[in-house]
């Protein structure tokens, strides 16, 4: 008998979930008889906000139903429930049920992102309807894509981070982008600072051409000038033929030039003379070439130190750091460290063909508190090598380095006076958890090693949550 090809698997309809969240299984059983015969839809029932959030961190939920008893009776904090569950799924289509006369909390939850309410009773023909239009508006993304997830509300082009101080570097690289003029990007070593510059090219109106890049710092004074400038027929020996260089390469694009404070006397004065009239000559040249560029420079020693010291003229730092964007260490940057690591770890599945689904919560723990002196670079580096060595699913702190376990003397501390009570010990511990995390419950709760529902416990406990966000 021939095979039955009328249902390809390019044709099949994809599945759709609904879960139904309530403190009691009346909704779940309503909504099951109705879609119970449509064998794509799958109805499930939860009574805990926090398994709804460890279930979208691997499964699609569609539509969810959420009933009003949990906020009633204090369970929840809707607000914050609906603003994390659409941080994590952004294509969930919340839809609140409450009963008469409870239109402030209707209110808040559509403030906080629900896609619709209804008042309890709701009839079949209705609760159908209200899935049905949920379904039809639900963002055109992907579900399926793990990266999309991530990418909403993490990357800014090639950066990854959502704490207050790298959203601040977002902001002047915006504002950067939008104009022509000298950018000189400082911090430490391993910050990210190439990012930044291919960020600031890349959101600007020069993104369609060349984006030279010049490591000024790993060439010595002569090859340094001949990188920038390039040079003519014959101007040493050597010089068989002409050469361009980057800012002739670059035409009309931009030229990162990276540890600035590396150059010489001479090559200062060329790269003054080219800032100020556009121009510049090849070395042993004579022809004078137009020098249509953006020009981007970085450096991890403060340049007004160098010019102190006699080693950097005055005048060229005035001209390069018109516009300054300090990119921040990573120690101070609370809750990016697992953002960065989730990134990393993509990246390196594929490199090397693995599955490693994540890090256990001691070895969360552990890079939590350590203190990157190499920072982002640093960070990538020791997720790599734990993935290389990884022959399982998860990282545990046997796959880090010995340097990064604790006992090297580089953990964060708390100190708390003698006299201090056990309550206040706890209520400081909980507050600078979250300090270190960005506010995040997920991480805050692997950290403490405790569940999320104690964490909100906690959470409400002392006021935690009131106090961090004051501070933020």
């Amino acid at each position: 008998m021939p095979e039955d090809t009328s249902k390809s698997p390019q044709s099949a309809k994809p599945t759709v979930r609904i879960i139904c969240l309530d403190s009691q299984r009346d909704l779940c059983r309503q909504t099951k008889a109705i879609f119970g015969a449509d064998d794509n839809v799958v109805v499930s029932f939860e009574k805990s906000f926090e398994k709804v959030l460890d279930l979208v961190e691997h499964e699609v939920c569609d539509v969810m139903l959420a009933t009003s008893t949990l906020v009633r009776d204090g369970r929840m904090d809707w607000l914050e429930y609906v603003e994390m569950l659409t941080a994590k799924s952004p294509w969930t289509q919340v839809i609140f049920l409450i009963k008469p006369r409870e239109l402030v909390l209707a209110s808040k939850a559509l403030k906080a992102g629900s896609y619709h309410y209804a008042k309890l009773p709701v009839s079949d023909e209705e609760l159908k309807l209200l899935v049905e239009a949920a379904l039809e508006s639900r963002p055109s993304v992907d579900p399926n894509s793990q990266a999309i997830r991530q990418n909403r509300k993490t990357r800014f082009e090639d950066m990854v981070g959502v704490s207050a101080n790298m959203k601040n570097v977002y902001r002047m690289i915006r504002q950067a982008a939008a104009t022509d003029i000298p950018v000189l990007l400082t911090g430490e070593t391993g910050v990210g600072k190439d990012l930044a510059a291919r960020a600031i090219h890349q959101l600007s109106a020069r993104v369609d051409k060349p984006f030279q890049v010049v490591h000024l710092g790993a060439l010595p004074p002569d090859l340094a000038a001949n990188e920038l400038f390039g040079h003519a027929k014959g101007a040493f020996t050597g010089a068989g033929e002409a050469r361009a260089g980057a800012f002739e390469r670059a035409h009309g694009g931009t030229v990162f030039m990276d540890e600035i404070a590396t150059i010489d006397d001479r090559v200062q004065i060329s790269l003054l003379r080219l800032i100020e009239s556009k121009r510049f000559h090849r070395i042993g040249g004579s022809r004078t070439i137009d020098a249509d560029v953006r020009l981007i420079a970085a450096t991890n020693e403060p340049l007004e130190d160098a010019v102190e010291g006699g080693r950097f003229r005055e005048d060229l730092y005035y001209r390069l750091e018109v516009f300054q964007i300090p990119i921040p260490p990573l120690r101070d940057r609370p809750g990016d460290i697992p953002l960065l690591i989730q990134d990393f770890l993509q990246r390196y599945n594929r490199d090397y063909d693995k599955r490693i689904i994540g890090l256990s919560p001691e070895t969360m723990s552990i890079l939590n508190a350590y203190e990157w002196p190499g920072n982002v670079r640093e960070l990538k580096n020791v997720i790599h090598r734990a993935v290389v060595v990884c022959t399982g699913e998860v990282i545990t702190p046997q796959h880090l380095s010995k340097r990064i376990r604790p006992g090297d003397g580089s953990r964060r501390n708390i100190i708390l006076p003698v006299g201090t009570s056990f309550e206040e010990a706890e209520r400081k511990l909980l507050e600078k958890t979250l300090q270190a995390t960005g506010n995040s419950r997920r991480y805050a709760a692997a950290i403490l090693g405790v569940s999320r529902g104690t964490l909100y416990n906690k959470i409400k406990k002392y006021g935690v949550a009131k106090i961090h966000k004051q501070e933020k």
